[in-house]
């Protein structure tokens, strides 16, 4: 239930911050001289987050994954949500070094991204990896039989 509900949560976020990372009302300016690869879209989604078309693209794919794993069922909100803590565990480290943290020049993952990406990975880290679904374990112990 919980790793379902969990990537349910994951499915509908990330779908609703990439659709608004498209719409230039919620975008601010970035700062003078910051520079990427890939203008479109470039600004702070709500003000605090450094976003671009490929970043708000990034943001659809994991929702539309998110929404897969939950109608796949238990194990793969599971996998999806292991998933999620490791990539974005990467991303959070990524995201403290220079040159890095802009992916190369393609995608911002700075400032607030940081935080707010370790975040993400500690949640679905944790229910991912630490939380045990009796029924699941019910259900695996059926295939093998």
């Amino acid at each position: 239930m919980w790793w379902r509900n969990v990537t349910l949560i994951y499915a509908v976020a990330f779908t609703a911050i990439g659709i608004l990372g498209f719409v230039p009302t919620f975008l601010s300016p970035p700062p003078e001289g910051m520079t990427l690869a890939v203008e479109s879209f470039h600004g702070y989604l709500l003000g605090l987050f450094p976003v671009n078309l490929l970043h708000n693209v990034v943001h659809l794919l994991f929702g539309l994954w998110a929404f897969f794993a939950y109608f796949s069922g238990r194990l793969a909100s599971r996998g999806y949500l292991k998933s999620v803590a490791v990539i974005y565990a990467v991303f959070t480290v990524m995201g403290l070094i220079p040159g890095l943290n802009t992916l190369f020049g393609l995608v911002p993952l700075h400032g607030n991204d940081i935080w707010l990406h370790a975040l993400l990975a500690i949640v679905a880290g944790v229910v991912g990896y630490a939380v045990h679904e009796p029924e699941a374990e019910a259900t695996r112990a059926e295939w093998r039989a």
